[in-house]
């Protein structure tokens, strides 16, 4: 019998490709990373005194246990929000430290053990570990592609069981930058509302429109179609990811609303996780999200006009549409499998992509790519994975 608890059983050895990776770098070598999403490695210019000096606030010194989160910083989520169409009271948003906190907040709020999450696939892969520390079960339905990216609706209400507690839709998803569009968020209000269900909105990567021409996605923050829980951070929106500061805000009808929100406080209060100095930070660090964000999406649209211009060369590989976010998916021969074309970039080339396999897709011939590299790395790698199909 084992000392550990079944929800920690992970299988902990590396994958293939992460141990190829661990001796290329080991060596030495030369490495084109176009997986890379960590903005603060990227060459991204920050305004180095405003950053820190949204930390010299005296009050930091006192010790005030809010669990909904200190005013100020709420009222700072609040206006962003305000910017989005969605009128929002302080009263209705929870302070975590990670979007991370924020789904194991909702997942104790919703869920017995064993219950079912449902959540889209091709998707990132941290709901699997998110769910099983919760001892909460992932069922996932899936994304289909048509000139662009659309939820299965079919599927989706097929997935639909007794156990099932949530839905959790990432606007826009990460890495097919897909928008849930005014009729599916209609459709899963409706869903929801029939089935008793939550909606879960991950919008870290909402702000990142590609674009111009298009107007700004509406947020689900204010949703009132049905009991919902939306949830972003200084992570993305602002490319601050080691600052810890996310949140959560629960709308819907108001009986159901302020149930969870009452519920909510006493798991936050038990915690208090995140910090003083950060929550008085947010106002300023929230305040200075434009210029991170003018710079990334001028990186990613010039990437993907490099990515464009080089795939009009050949007739063999194909970018996928996207709407947002910062990430780009290839649809390439499935001559092999992913991961065996990821390994042999990186052993013969030098170059790190992610197989499609990562964000759950459910067939060959797919690889992710990261467009906020820097240029020349982005162009110089995507070179050698393209001459692959030459």
């Amino acid at each position: 019998m084992s000392i550990f608890a079944t929800r920690a059983q992970w299988n902990l050895a590396p994958n293939r490709l992460s141990e190829a990776l661990a001796r290329h770098r080991a060596a030495g070598k030369p490495l084109l990373d176009l997986t890379v999403s960590n903005p603060t490695e990227c060459g991204f210019f920050y305004d180095q005194n405003a950053v820190l000096d949204a930390f010299r606030n005296p009050e930091a010194l006192k010790y005030e246990p809010t669990p909904r989160g200190l005013a100020p910083a709420r009222r700072a989520v609040s206006a962003y929000y305000a910017e989005h169409g969605a009128s929002l009271a302080i009263q209705d948003i929870i302070l975590t430290t990670s979007t991370s906190e924020a789904y194991s907040y909702v997942f104790r709020l919703l869920c017995n053990p064993g219950d079912e999450i449902l959540i889209p696939a091709p998707s990132y892969p941290l709901f699997d570990f998110l769910a099983d520390i919760q001892d909460v079960k992932v069922v996932r339905y899936p994304l289909v592609y048509d000139h662009g990216w659309q939820i299965d609706f079919y599927a989706l209400e097929q997935a639909i069981t007794p156990r099932t507690r949530a839905i959790i839709v990432v606007h826009p998803n990460n890495p097919t930058g897909h928008f849930t569009k005014r009729e599916e968020r209609e459709k899963l209000n409706a869903l929801c509302a029939a089935g008793g269900l939550a909606l879960i909105a991950d919008e870290v990567f909402l702000d990142f429109l590609l674009d111009a021409k298009q107007p700004a996605p509406a947020s689900f923050a204010g949703n009132q179609g049905a009991l919902t829980f939306t949830m972003s951070g200084l992570s993305k929106i602002c490319g601050l990811p080691q600052m810890k500061a996310a949140w959560l805000v629960a709308s819907g009808p108001d009986h159901l609303k302020q149930e969870a929100l009452a519920r909510l406080e006493v798991i936050a209060d038990t915690y208090l996780s995140i910090n003083a100095p950060v929550q008085l930070a947010m106002p300023s660090l929230l305040a200075q999200r434009g210029g991170f964000q003018a710079q990334l999406v001028t990186r990613v649209r010039q990437n993907l006009g490099h990515l464009d211009c080089q795939l009009a060369e050949q007739k063999v590989c194909k970018r996928l549409e996207m709407e947002g976010g910062w990430y780009a998916i290839l649809r390439v021969p499935a001559t092999q499998s992913d991961e065996g074309l990821a390994l042999s970039l990186l052993n013969d080339f030098g170059v790190y992509v992610h197989p499609g396999h990562f964000y759950d897709f459910s067939a060959e011939g797919y690889l992710v790519v990261s467009l906020i590299a820097p240029a020349e790395d982005f162009s110089a790698g995507l070179s050698r994975l393209l001459i692959q199909f030459h």
